[in-house]
Parts: structure tokens; sequence; C-alpha cells
């Protein structure tokens, strides 16, 4: 298991990030939204270089903000596709281990737009040509996610065989309550690659640092056991949100 953490939702600068992760052996799971909008952060040759120098390997969480790969708007979906596509570009270029995927959201709750939005999703999907490992994210965290259930997302990935799985145990938790994460792994555990842990109360998505919420970490700690994936975490609380996450990880 390679674990790391997110510096955009530490809210960490690059140096700090390096400089903590090459002490405690951790890769970094770069925001690509936030290389696309500013563009005094490195490029992807620059950031390979920083990894390289410092010992430290990278994820990419690709775009989700202002983002729908399964909008029933053209432009919007035929930008959405294009934002995708450059990121996994610039995953490759980086050596990232994978790259993290939403799927996509619908306002409109009439069953013809679900069916639509299904179809679109689907249509960018099998377009998208991965340079890295995409692993899809369960999501379940607002009315408006196009994907309401555990099942969507296994019939999703058996029809896309070539994609993986990413289990992100806050969400689980707040959309199926305490044994959601174990229902997600028992479902898709074939599938998984990645991981994102933080913590929540179980009402909203918190971004805890692991332990100050109701996450099952005990039950985590034995199922990454065997686990030869990558492991990010996307925890608050700057630096020591880190550390006490970390700690509580490699506890024995």
């Amino acid at each position: 298991m390679r674990l790391g953490f997110s510096p955009f939702t530490t809210g960490l600068d690059y140096r700090t990030a390096f400089e903590l992760a090459a002490e405690l052996g951790l890769f970094l799971e770069i925001a690509y939204d936030q290389h696309e909008a500013d563009p005094r952060l490195p490029g992807a040759k620059e950031l390979a270089e920083m990894g390289r120098s410092a010992g430290v390997g990278f994820t990419v969480h690709l775009p989700f903000v202002d983002w729908n790969l399964a909008s029933l708007v053209p432009s919007v979906w035929r930008l959405s596709l294009e934002r995708t596509q450059k990121a996994l570009e610039f995953a490759g270029q980086i050596g990232a281990y994978c790259g993290v995927l939403h799927t996509g959201s619908v306002p409109l709750r009439h069953p013809e737009a679900l069916t639509q939005a299904h179809r679109l999703l689907e249509q960018a999907l099998r377009a998208l040509e991965p340079t890295v490992p995409l692993a899809l994210e369960n999501l379940g965290l607002d009315k408006n996610d196009l994907l309401e259930t555990p099942a969507e997302l296994v019939r999703l990935l058996q029809a896309h065989p070539q994609h993986s799985f990413c289990l992100d145990v806050g969400h689980a938790l707040v959309q199926l309550g305490p044994e959601g994460p174990k229902t997600y792994h028992q479902l898709l555990q074939d599938r998984l690659i990645h991981w994102h842990l933080h913590d929540n109360r179980g009402a909203s998505d918190e971004h805890l640092p692991c332990g100050e919420g109701e996450v099952d970490w005990a039950w985590v700690r034995q199922v990454l056991k065997g686990f030869g994936g990558t492991v990010a975490l996307e925890v608050t609380g700057g630096v020591e949100g880190v550390r006490r996450s970390v700690a509580l990880l490699r506890q024995a």
C-alpha cells in the first residue's frame, strides 16, 4: 500500500507539502483544478522534477469544479470531456499512479433527463483515453448526484471494465451511514485500486482528520493490510491533520 495526502484539502503549499511527504514517506494527490485555475503553479514537467528530487510520487484528482460529464448541455459536456482528457495527459506526464474521477450530476431529476445523463456519462467513459489507471469515485452526497446507489456504480463499472474504483470512506458514511464504507468495499473490492480517507460525523462531508468522526478506523486498518494500491488522505487540519491521520493508520 502506498499512502499519500491531498495538499489541496489540507491547505498546504507545495513546498510544505513536499517536505512533509518526503519526511513521512507519502505521495501527493494533485488537484488538477488548481493547476487549471492558477498559472503560478508548476507545470507537469516541473512538478515531475520536484517529485523526483524529493522522492515523492503522485496521484491526480481529475477536474470536478465547474465540470460535469453527465451534463445535458452539449457545450458543457464537451468542455468537461476535454478538460478530463487534458488532466489525464497531465497525470501521465507526472507519472501518477492513478487518476480519480467523479461521475457527474443532474439537477433536473426527470426520468428522461436521468436516462440521457447516464448515456452521456457512459459515452464520455468510452471516449476517454487514460494515460494512467482511472478510478471512479463514489459520491451520493447531494440530491443532484447522478448515481444515487452503490448498485448504480457497480453496473457502471461492469459496463466499463477498463476502469477501476476509488472508495471514499467519508462519502460512503454520509450517504449510507456507518456500514456505508463496508457496503461499497464488499461490492467493489475486486475493482478497488485507490482510497480516499477522511472523517466526518455522518451528516456532512467535513473532511476531518482520521479519528475525529464516526468512520470505523479499526475496520479500515484491517482491510488495508492486504491492499496493494494507493490511499490518499483528504483531511483538513494542515500539517498536524496529516500527521495525526498517518499515525492512526500506521498503528499496529
